[in-house]
């Protein structure tokens, strides 16, 4: 019986950690992705993993969203913007959550391009509570030109890229 039960203990470990490295590659690539692309204007593909990562992974994904939150505070500091990222890819995982039986690209497409519409808004919360609601107002309307872009850019990639990257993705999950 003890025989037993070491072995299960010894596959359930082995288990975490293959389980732990599937989500630090996830979180590598979300940095990755974010940092190699940050030269272009609201045009990311962190979005689209996020929501491919919560249909897979579901509650883990947050341990995902977490731990790229601090790496990106480790690499362009811990300001008034970083704190956005606590909440705003939380709202995003939870969107998925409720809708995640859909897995019809063109509905994603659709989500990501209304998230990225929305996105400067939801990050002008901080600078609300910081600065009173006309700092926020401001920042956010001097934004909308690139929420646009966002929800543009988010709307292609994720009509483009959802399927194969899904596929891949699920298949190394």
């Amino acid at each position: 019986m003890s025989s037993k039960l070491s072995t299960q203990s010894a596959n359930n470990k082995k288990l975490v950690i293959i389980e732990i490295a599937v989500l630090a590659i996830a979180t590598t690539l979300l940095l990755v992705i974010q940092v190699g692309l940050a030269l272009l204007p609201n045009i990311e593909l962190v979005s689209l993993l996020i929501i491919i990562y919560s249909l897979i992974f579901r509650k883990k994904t947050l341990y995902i969203i977490y731990v790229f939150a601090v790496l990106e505070g480790l690499i362009y500091g811990f300001g008034i913007w970083w704190v956005t990222y606590l909440y705003v890819w939380t709202i995003l995982f939870i969107i998925v959550r409720i809708f995640h039986k859909n897995e019809q690209p063109l509905f994603w497409a659709i989500i990501g391009g209304f998230y990225g519409l929305a996105f400067g808004a939801l990050c002008a919360i901080p600078t609300i509570i910081a600065g009173g609601i006309g700092a926020g107002v401001a920042w956010w309307v001097s934004g909308i030109p690139y929420d646009i872009l966002h929800g543009v850019g988010n709307f292609v990639t994720i009509l483009i890229l959802f399927k194969p990257l899904y596929a891949v993705i699920k298949k190394i999950a």
